[in-house]
C-alpha cells in the first residue's frame, strides 16, 4: 500500500522550511562517525550541530532506531527552540518514508511537529496538519488539542482558542489541568479575566480537573493588575477554603494590587499573614513594596525595606536599585539618585537604560539639562545603549528650559541612533514648539505622525490646539478640531475648553458660543471651566445679558460656581458701570463665603466710595484690598 505522506498534504510555503538544509550534509569522516557511536545522543546535546549529526547517522543506520528514537531527537531540538529546524527533519522523515512501518502507532511525532508551527505563531499550519493526519487514520489526544489552544493563546487569538475548546469538549475529550490552565492564563494576559473566572468556575463544578494554586495565581495577578483587588480577595478566599495553601507568588500579587490603590494599612496585614505562615518575601516582593513607598514620597521607609531586604539575605537587583532612583529622582532627590547609582556598581548589580533615563529625568526635572546630557555621555560611555525613552527625556528638558533647538537637535539624534520616535517623543516636541510660539512647526510633526501611522491621543492633540490658541491661530485651530472630530477620536471636555478660551480670547465669542451648546450633542457636558471661560469673553464684551443668564444656568446644570466665577461675574458688573448689580453679587458672595480677592484692585477701591455698601460689604472689601 502506498502511504501518503501528511507533510505533503499541508500547503506550507517552501521558503519556511530552507533554514534546515545544512542537516542535510554528509558526515566529514568516518571519524565523525565514530565520535557518534561513542555517545547516545538522541536527546542531549549541546548544539543544533551535534543534532544534526545526529539525525544524518540515524537515517544511514540499518537497522533504522525505532521511531521513539528520533521523537526524542525532535523533541530535544524543540526545546531548544529551533523549531524550524525539527519541522525541517521532521518533513524529511517522513518523505523518505522510513516511519512507515513505526510512525502508523505514535502520534508524538505530528505533535511535536504542531508544537512546533504554534511557536512559530503559525497555528494555521498546526491545524492543517491536524485535519491531515486524522484523514490518514491517526488518532488526536489532549495533548494535541492543548497545543493548539497554547498556539492560539501565544497568537492572541483567544477568541477562536474558547471556540475550540468547546469543540473538543462536544467531541466527547476531557480537558485536563494544562488544557484549562492554558486558556486561564491566555484570558488573563488580553485582559478577559472574567471569561478565566468562568471557566475556574467550571473547573470547579465538573470536579475531574480542580484548579491548583497556579490557576489561583494567575487569576489573582490578573485581577490585581486590574484594579480589582477586592476579586481578587475572593478568589483568594475560596482558594483557601478549598484547602489550597497560598505561597508568595500569590501574596506579591495580592500586595503589589494593594500598592497600586494606595491601601498600605492593608499590606501591612498581609505581610503579617506572611510571617505567620512562615512564608518569606522575594525579591519581586520587597521590589514591587519600594517601588511603592517611593512612589508615595516615603523614601525613609524605602530605604528601611531595602534594610530588611538585605538582613532577610534576599540580594537588592537592578529592578530594586531602579526603584529607589526613580522614587529620589521624582522627589528632588537627583544627589541621593546620584549616590544610589553608585552603590549599584559597588554591589556589582550593572545599571541599565531604565537606571540612568531615571536619573536624566530627575536633573531634568530640577531644570539641569547639561547634567542629564552628561549622564547620557556617562550611560554610552559605559556600555548601556540609551532607548528613545532617554531621547525623549532629554527632549523634555530642553523645551522646559525652552532651549528648542537642542530639543531638534535630539530628536534628529533618534533617527541616527536607528531608533524610532513615539508618540511621547513627538507630543514633547510638538509641546516645546509651541510654548515658544512655533505651532506651525509642530503641525509638520502631526503630520509625520500620520504619516508613520502612530495612534494620535487626546494629548498630542490638545497640546496643540492650545499652540495654535494661544499664538491667535484660530482659523487652523478650528480646521484641527474638525479633524480631530472626523477621526473619531474619544474626545474630552479639556479639549473644547482650550478651544473655547482661544476663540474668547480673539473675539470671537460668538463661534465660542456656538461650541459650547454643541458639547452635550457631542456626549459632553461643560464643567465649571466651560462657564468661567465663556462668561468672561461675554463680560469682556460687555455683553452682560449673555453673561448673567449663563452664570444662572450653571447650578441648573449640575456644576457648582467657584470663586473665579463670582469675580469674573463682579468684574464684568463693575467695568460696565452696573454698580448695583455688582453690589448685588457681593452680597452674595460674601454670604456664599467667596471672596472678592480675584476682583481688580482699582475696581474694588471705587466701589468702597459707594454709600450703597454696608458696614459688612466694606468691611469685607477692606480685608480682600489687604490680601491683594
Amino acid at each position: 500500500m502506498t502511504r501518503t505522506s501528511a507533510f505533503a498534504l499541508v500547503n506550507i510555503n517552501g521558503n519556511f522550511l530552507n533554514c534546515c538544509n545544512r542537516c542535510f550534509v554528509s558526515l566529514a569522516s568516518s571519524h565523525s562517525h565514530r565520535n557518534y557511536c561513542t555517545k547516545n545522543a538522541y536527546s542531549n546535546f549541546n548544539s543544533l550541530d551535534d543534532a544534526l549529526i545526529s539525525f544524518n547517522h540515524m537515517v544511514q543506520s540499518r537497522p533504522l532506531p525505532p521511531i521513539h528514537q528520533f521523537n526524542k531527537l525532535f523533541g530535544s531540538i524543540a526545546k531548544m527552540k529551533h523549531y524550524s529546524a525539527a519541522i525541517s527533519l521532521i518533513r524529511r522523515l517522513d518523505l523518505l518514508g522510513i516511519s512507515q512501518d513505526v510512525v502508523r502507532s505514535d502520534n508524538y511525532t505530528f505533535n511535536i511537529a504542531i508544537n512546533c508551527f504554534c511557536n512559530l505563531k503559525r497555528v494555521d499550519f498546526g491545524f492543517s496538519l491536524l485535519g491531515k493526519i486524522m484523514k490518514l487514520g491517526y488518532e488526536s489526544d489532549i495533548w494535541t488539542f492543548n497545543t493548539l489552544i497554547r498556539g492560539l493563546c501565544i497568537d492572541g487569538k483567544l477568541a477562536p482558542a474558547v471556540r475550540f475548546f468547546g469543540e473538543i469538549v462536544k467531541k466527547g475529550f476531557q480537558p485536563d489541568l494544562i488544557t484549562y490552565g492554558t486558556l486561564i492564563n491566555g484570558l488573563c494576559k488580553t485582559g478577559e479575566t472574567c471569561t478565566a473566572i468562568l471557566f475556574l468556575k467550571d473547573m470547579e463544578q465538573v470536579g475531574s480537573c480542580l484548579p491548583g494554586l497556579v490557576v489561583y495565581n494567575t487569576i489573582i495577578d490578573s485581577l490585581c493588575k486590574d484594579k480589582k483587588v477586592n476579586e481578587a480577595f475572593e478568589i483568594f478566599s475560596d482558594m483557601i477554603e478549598k484547602g489550597i495553601t497560598p505561597d508568595v507568588v500569590t501574596y506579591t500579587s495580592l500586595i503589589h494590587g494593594l500598592c497600586n490603590l494606595g491601601r498600605w494599612k492593608e499590606v501591612k496585614r498581609l505581610l503579617s499573614e506572611m510571617a505567620v505562615r512562615n512564608i518569606s518575601p522575594n525579591a519581586l516582593t520587597f521590589n514591587v513594596l519600594i517601588d511603592m513607598v517611593c512612589k508615595q514620597g516615603m523614601l525613609e521607609e524605602a530605604d528601611e525595606v531595602l534594610e530588611l531586604m538585605i538582613q532577610r539575605g534576599v540580594e537588592p537587583d537592578v529592578f530594586t536599585y531602579n526603584a529607589l532612583m526613580n522614587g529620589y529622582c521624582l522627589h528632588g532627590k537627583v544627589d541621593v539618585g546620584r549616590r544610589v547609582l553608585e552603590l549599584m556598581i559597588q554591589r556589582r548589580v550593572l545599571p541599565d537604560v531604565v537606571t540612568y533615563n531615571a536619573l536624566m529625568n530627575g536633573y531634568c526635572l530640577l531644570g539641569k539639562v547639561d547634567e542629564a546630557r552628561r549622564v547620557l555621555e556617562l550611560m554610552i560611555q559605559r556600555g548601556v545603549e540609551p532607548n528613545v525613552v532617554t531621547y525623549s527625556t532629554l527632549m523634555n528638558g530642553y523645551c522646559k528650559s525652552k532651549r528648542i533647538r537642542e530639543a531638534l537637535s535630539c530628536f534628529k539624534d533618534i533617527y541616527q541612533k536607528g531608533l524610532i520616535p513615539n508618540n511621547v517623543t513627538y507630543t514633547t516636541l510638538m509641546g516645546g514648539l509651541c510654548d515658544v510660539g512655533r505651532p506651525l512647526d509642530a503641525l509638520v510633526f502631526l503630520d509625520e505622525m500620520k504619516a508613520r501611522d502612530l495612534a494620535l491621543d487626546v494629548v498630542a492633540y490638545s497640546t496643540l490646539l492650545h499652540g495654535l490658541c494661544k499664538s491667535q491661530h484660530v482659523d487652523k485651530a478650528l480646521a484641527l478640531l474638525k479633524m480631530i472630530e472626523c477621526s473619531g477620536l474619544h474626545t474630552n471636555i479639556l479639549l473644547y475648553n482650550t478651544l473655547i478660551d482661544g476663540l474668547c480670547k480673539a473675539g470671537k465669542v460668538d463661534s465660542a458660543n456656538e461650541h459650547f451648546l454643541s458639547l452635550p450633542a457631542k456626549g459632553l457636558q461643560p464643567d465649571i471651566c466651560s462657564y468661567n471661560t465663556l462668561i468672561h469673553g461675554f463680560c469682556k464684551e460687555g455683553r452682560l445679558k449673555e453673561a448673567t443668564e449663563l452664570f444662572n444656568k450653571i447650578e441648573e446644570n449640575g456644576c457648582v460656581p467657584n470663586n473665579y466665577t463670582y469675580n469674573v461675574m463682579l468684574q464684568g458688573f463693575l467695568e460696565n458701570n452696573e454698580t448695583a448689580k455688582g453690589i448685588e453679587l457681593l452680597q452674595g458672595m460674601v454670604d456664599g463665603g467667596f471672596s472678592a480677592i480675584g476682583c481688580k484692585k482699582n475696581l474694588l477701591v471705587n466701589l468702597l466710595s459707594d454709600d450703597r455698601l454696608d458696614r459688612s460689604l466694606k468691611e469685607a472689601l477692606q480685608k480682600c484690598l489687604v490680601n491683594t
